[in-house]
């Protein structure tokens, strides 16, 4: 969750342009990136796990576990963990999946939340151990199109799925 954190300031734009990536440890630019690179950065920076390595590796082990959403019939380890239908499936996979619920008190800091936002596009935050101005809910750092924030957005769109990954 502090390395999420540390990415507000620091992730500007919200640029969801395919990229030729470094295979293991790719990236774009820190200035840029979209939702699903805050998470990718968090586990690099804060956990040491590479997302890029763990999605395309289990996609190559089960392409047809997660979403043929982009009519494709490979994997592709520059975009494959940049989506966040392959990420939701990634997580249920590992068995990191838990309830979804209407209570601010059952997200902890470094859960990861998926939404749809409106126009049925997927969303995904990791949740922050500040909390809201009522206390009621935690705060979620995301990036839904500004670069990385901290806000009040747990319950502001409807939650798909619920994740707490542990090695």
């Amino acid at each position: 969750m502090a390395a999420a954190r540390r990415q507000v300031g620091v992730t500007l734009t919200y640029d969801a342009a395919y990229s030729r990536l470094d295979y293991p440890g790719g990236d774009v630019p820190r200035e840029r990136g979209v939702c699903t690179d805050v998470i990718v950065r968090a586990y690099r920076d804060g956990l040491n796990l590479d997302l890029q390595v763990l999605v395309h590796e289990d996609m190559r082990r089960a392409f047809s576990a997660y979403p043929p959403l982009w009519g494709l019939n490979k994997t592709d380890r520059n975009i494959d963990h940049r989506r966040v239908p392959n990420l939701q499936a990634f997580f249920k996979r590992a068995g990191a999946a838990l309830a979804i619920s209407d209570n601010g008190g059952d997200y902890r800091p470094g859960d990861i939340v998926s939404q749809m936002l409106p126009g049925n596009l997927p969303h995904i935050g990791i949740v922050a151990d500040e909390r809201s101005a009522d206390g009621a809910r935690p705060l979620v750092v995301h990036n839904i199109g500004a670069g990385a924030r901290l806000e009040d957005v747990l319950f502001a769109y409807s939650i798909t799925g619920h994740y707490r990954y542990r090695v």
